[in-house]
């Protein structure tokens, strides 16, 4: 584990002092998350299978460093912080980097854990960033319709980021809603407070604490970072799993999810920083599986560069074209699709 609490907490302990001491810090902060992981991913790959690893201390550790760092961002970016204007502009990008990769990851972790108490806590994090729903849309639609036209978090095939992101934002959010109401149709007891309640009403608290920390300042920040680390999960979603689709099978009912459903990534680093978010396939395939077991076979798709690297060129859709079509192509081809 300490590769991966390096990876994950050095950054955090940087964007910390960038609010309390100003200065440098958030330079190195986001030099950390981009440049050095960038060029660490250079140099090696990550072992196949790493084993059975203590990972859930970590995991927690990371959901409570994210509201501390919460708080500090929507003061120090939004609030009266004392710090200058470029200070304010390099730790907006450090926090919504953070945020957005790190944060993302530990959420995604722990709204799949069997315990309640860990679930909670995923969620509280994803309301904190408003995107609550992400958790219905996320187990109730995407892990159950993954690679099929019914998901709205994958990428057919020639569509560009830019227009999956909108499609994605309200088509998960609506769809979220239906798988919800669906649930709840089915139980004969008791339905308690409807999720969707949890996450507008979460959201209504966290710009409420907001206002309190930084003032219109302070609510202004939030918006910007929550608006930023959703464009990168839903980037994320992007790359994973764009132009790959399950076959009709029976019934025109689609193939089980496989191995070959999903991009993944070897690189150590990046890897390190998102908590193996990067091995996708075998996530899909065991959703429950802690993040240090997750596994990386030679029959998964592997993108051609590291994650980050990925989402990035995705961001310029001639330049994704050119490099992902030919490839998700033959994956499919290889699967009869």
């Amino acid at each position: 584990m300490p590769r991966f609490a390096i990876a994950t907490l050095v950054p955090a302990l940087l964007l910390a002092l960038a609010v309390l001491a100003g200065g440098a810090w958030g330079a190195a902060a986001l030099l950390w998350m981009t440049v050095l992981t960038f060029a660490l991913d250079r140099l090696g790959r990550a072992p196949a299978r790493q084993g059975a690893g203590e990972g859930r201390a970590l995991t927690v550790a990371l959901g409570s460093v994210h509201f501390l760092l919460w708080g500090l961002a929507i003061w120090g970016v939004g609030g009266p912080s004392g710090l200058s204007a470029l200070e304010r502009g390099v730790a907006f990008f450090g926090f919504g980097l953070f945020f957005g990769q790190i944060s993302n990851s530990v959420a995604h972790e722990l709204i799949h854990a069997s315990g309640r108490a860990l679930r909670r806590l995923g969620a509280a994090i994803y309301v904190s960033l408003l995107f609550g729903h992400h958790v219905s849309a996320h187990r109730l639609v995407h892990h159950v319709h993954v690679a099929t036209p019914r998901d709205p978090n994958s990428a057919p095939l020639g569509r560009s980021y830019w227009g999956f992101l909108p499609r994605a934002w309200w088509g998960s959010f609506r769809e979220g809603w239906r798988a919800e109401e669906a649930l709840r149709a089915r139980r004969s007891g008791p339905r308690g407070l409807h999720p969707y309640a949890i996450w507008l009403g979460g959201a209504a608290v966290a710009g409420l604490l907001a206002l309190l920390i930084g003032g219109p300042g302070g609510l202004a920040a939030l918006l910007g970072l929550a608006a930023y680390a959703q464009a990168q999960l839903l980037l994320s979603d992007y790359v994973q799993h764009y132009g790959l689709t399950r076959r009709a099978g029976a019934e025109g009912r689609a193939e089980p999810v496989g191995p070959q459903h999903s991009w993944n990534a070897p690189h150590r680093q990046s890897a390190a920083m998102m908590l193996n978010a990067p091995r996708h396939s075998d996530h899909h395939a065991h959703p429950a599986r802690p993040w240090p077991e997750l596994a990386l076979e030679e029959d998964m798709p592997r993108l051609p560069q590291s994650l980050p690297v990925m989402a990035t060129i995705a961001l310029w859709p001639p330049a994704w074209r050119q490099l992902m079509d030919h490839r998700a192509r033959r994956v499919m081809a290889r699967q009869g699709a």
